[in-house]
């Protein structure tokens, strides 16, 4: 049924509104100047919640990571120039000593890792795992980003973070924004639709807000610092989330408490435990997510100390700081590298530092996560922005007044996708120096006459030794995340147990091994098409099964294959013996295609999860943050496989529902006025509503952009509603 503009004014009468937003708090966020040091406003160089002795923790990591990459160095140079100094002999060694070191950092991070799992840290600033929840003299404003997601999926999330937050009688203390980018106007729709039924069943009237956003200014950066700018004022801190994050209400009070009581902390990070993976590839992820990940994040928190990260996401800021400090200028250039900052959570991190506040994670407390793409074709369409966004760092690394442990996590963020290609050229490098020595026969007598030849000293046992080495550095962050199970019943019984878990480490390194060459080459063309100067723009993520047609699969990866029957060829061609030590590479690219499809299978990941295979322990026993999620879900699922009267698209819905209706038109933004930008899709989109003889014959002109354009005025939804349906 169709609504009048007289039925709208009348319901607007007799309904009381939403609050869709507090009243303006304002905050000022100025830009910052990345040439010149800030005022840090009297602040400590070194904050009062520095862990004591934190530079021999670092001397221990830094210093152990230089002596194994010298090491490996030293005996890489035997087995490559023993016979003498060569070009390529230096290149390959050149690529083993950086390689080597981003290797060795890891294992050496681990390990101090291992130490602090075994002796249950990872918290500080005053956090107890266990006891009473402390008391909340501020308020926080919990902030959920979403750019044309699915608003009911969205919602599944918030409303279990919102009931776990009633659950510990502390929900007084927040207030919730759905913060919208939404360009998809029948998204943008179903939005406000969700978010007033969302209000009306927890009666979260005045507490909980929505705002969408007209222009995209600066992606998710830009949403909120308008935020900050416009309602930061009026709490003390934030919660910024993903729109796959869940958080448990306990954990969100306890860190907030630790807020409160440390003024000079800026940001306190959670680790975001992976969950709800049904593909064999997202379970993969969220089983190493789950049983390394803690081993990782404790030691990067054991040596970062008060110079920690922030991943963008579930972690709680300091509205005040964050105003402060992390206001971001536009880079110089074109895109790629120019323009608006796209991993932007690095460099906020990094410029509170700079500004004088202590950045803080806590990996012993359990009760924060998220989900993972569900493919390694969604993985690498994801990567590719993250990677032309960690590429920027280049132009803000050397940024006045920055910390070196900041420099460093953003030095590690590009290097996460620059090995990839460094590992390509290390591995054709190695080929033309077997290449080398296979068609250059040596000179066993040199100009001086002696008595006895120069015979080549290349030691094939040599090479053995240092190939088992890299290969022990390089795996065991996960026999160390194995024994630090072993001695924890709760992770041991939720993996299956010790039998199940060994197998499960082994599958998830045996399968990501296969996996790793394509990915190296997918990094690898992400990295070229950046540098030459192509953009990744902005696309919301799958969070889908990821199911994907083989011709499809067959489509994308066959490049992989035919490019490791090319390396096979040269190996083949120079030895048996080399072609056997790249097998593991030359099998995963061969495979590249059933690998992708494998992977990305629904029924191969449920049916190894009913074998306790790839377990983690939120599925043997599920926490109540998660119990909450799966009850909305189920909710939700019910909901959508029961007919439907409320349409999917914009103005169908409109004129369907006149409170959805009302409500919109009160959220509308103020008219334009004269002098001020004119948008082209509002005037164009005005006209094709004038001339359209029906709603059927609008929407089939309307483009994208002109339909939100239109749906953002009074008159053009006047015009909606007074088009023939």
């Amino acid at each position: 049924m169709d609504v009048s503009l007289d039925a709208v004014s009348t319901l607007s009468a007799k309904v009381a509104p939403f609050d869709f937003l507090p009243a303006d708090a304002p905050l000022a966020m100025p830009t910052q100047n990345l040439r010149q040091r800030p005022e840090t406003f009297g602040r400590d160089r070194h904050p009062p919640t520095t862990p004591p002795l934190l530079w021999l923790r670092r001397l221990a990591v830094i210093g152990g990571a230089v002596v194994l990459t010298a090491w490996g160095a030293f005996e890489m140079n035997r087995v490559l120039n023993s016979m003498g100094v060569s070009t390529l002999g230096l290149i390959v060694l050149a690529l083993f000593v950086i390689l080597g070191a981003w290797i060795s950092l890891s294992f050496t991070s681990s390990l101090a890792g291992f130490v602090s799992v075994l002796r249950q840290g990872g918290l500080g600033l005053g956090i107890a795992r266990e006891g009473p929840l402390p008391d909340l003299a501020t308020r926080t404003a919990i902030l959920m980003p979403t750019y044309n997601e699915d608003p009911d999926r969205v919602l599944v999330g918030l409303r279990a973070i919102h009931d776990s937050l009633v659950r510990t009688g502390r929900i007084d203390a927040f207030d919730i924004f759905l913060l919208s980018d939404t360009t998809d106007p029948d998204v943008w729709i179903r939005e406000e639709r969700a978010y007033l039924d969302f209000v009306e069943v927890v009666h979260g009237q005045g507490r909980i807000f929505y705002r969408r956003r007209q222009k995209n200014i600066d992606r998710k950066s830009g949403n909120l610092e308008e935020w900050v700018k416009r309602f930061g004022g009026a709490y003390q801190q934030m919660l910024t989330l993903d729109a796959d994050s869940v958080m448990d209400g306990g954990l969100i009070v306890r860190i907030v408490s630790a807020m409160e009581r440390h003024e000079k902390v800026a940001l306190i990070q959670t680790l975001p435990v992976i969950i709800g993976g049904k593909t064999l590839f997202a379970r993969m992820q969220q089983f190493a997510g789950r049983v390394y990940g803690p081993l990782i994040a404790h030691g990067i928190a054991w040596w970062h100390g008060s110079e920690g990260n922030y991943w963008g996401h579930n972690a709680v800021i300091r509205t005040r700081a964050f105003a402060e400090q992390a206001g971001l200028p536009h880079l110089p250039g074109r895109k790629p590298f120019g323009g608006g900052i796209m991993s932007h959570d690095f460099v906020e991190a990094a410029l509170m530092r700079r500004g004088g506040w202590a950045i803080h994670m806590v990996p012993g407390l359990f009760g924060s996560y998220e989900e993972s793409p569900p493919s390694l074709t969604d993985v690498a369409i994801r990567d590719r922005r993250w990677c032309q966004g960690n590429l920027q760092h280049g132009k803000i690394v050397l940024s006045r007044g920055l910390h070196w442990v900041s420099r460093m996590h953003m030095m590690v963020g590009i290097g996460a996708y620059i090995t990839s290609p460094l590992w390509l050229l290390f591995l054709m490098f190695g080929i033309l120096i077997s290449l080398q020595s296979h068609f250059d026969r040596p000179e066993y007598f040199g100009e001086t006459k002696t008595l006895y030849p120069h015979w080549p000293q290349v030691d094939p046992v040599q090479a053995k030794y240092v190939f088992i080495g890299t290969m022990a550095i390089l795996l065991a962050p996960k026999a160390l995340a194995f024994i630090a199970a072993l001695f924890d019943r709760v992770t041991l019984r939720g993996c299956g147990g010790a039998f199940r878990l060994a197998m499960s480490i082994l599958l998830e390194t045996l399968i990501g091994g296969l996996i790793a060459p394509i990915a190296m080459l997918i990094h690898s063309s992400g990295v070229l098409s950046i540098l030459r100067g192509r953009d990744s723009g902005w696309n919301a993520q799958n969070r889908d099964d990821g199911r994907v047609s083989l011709r499809e699969i067959a489509h994308g990866y066959w490049i992989y294959t035919a490019f490791g029957t090319v390396m096979a060829a040269a190996a083949w061609s120079v030895s048996f013996s080399l072609f056997l030590w790249m097998t593991p590479v030359l099998v995963g690219l061969a495979l590249a295609i059933p690998l992708a499809a494998l992977t990305a299978s629904r029924e191969v990941g449920l049916w190894l999860k009913s074998w306790n295979l790839l377990l983690i322990p939120e599925e043997t026993a599920l926490p109540p943050i998660l119990r909450l999620a799966t009850e909305n879900d189920l909710r939700r699922a019910e909901k959508e496989a029961m007919p439907d009267d409320a349409p999917g698209e914009a103005f169908a819905a409109l004129r369907a529902s006149p409170l959805l209706l009302a409500e919109h038109c009160r959220t509308l933004p103020a008219p334009r006025k004269p002098g001020s930008a004119i948008d082209p899709n509002l005037l164009v989109g005005l006209l094709k509503l004038r001339e359209a003889p029906s709603v059927p014959d609008a929407l089939a002109v309307l483009t994208r952009q002109e339909k939100a354009a239109v749906l953002c005025t009074k008159e053009g939804v006047d015009l909606i509603l007074a088009l023939p349906g």
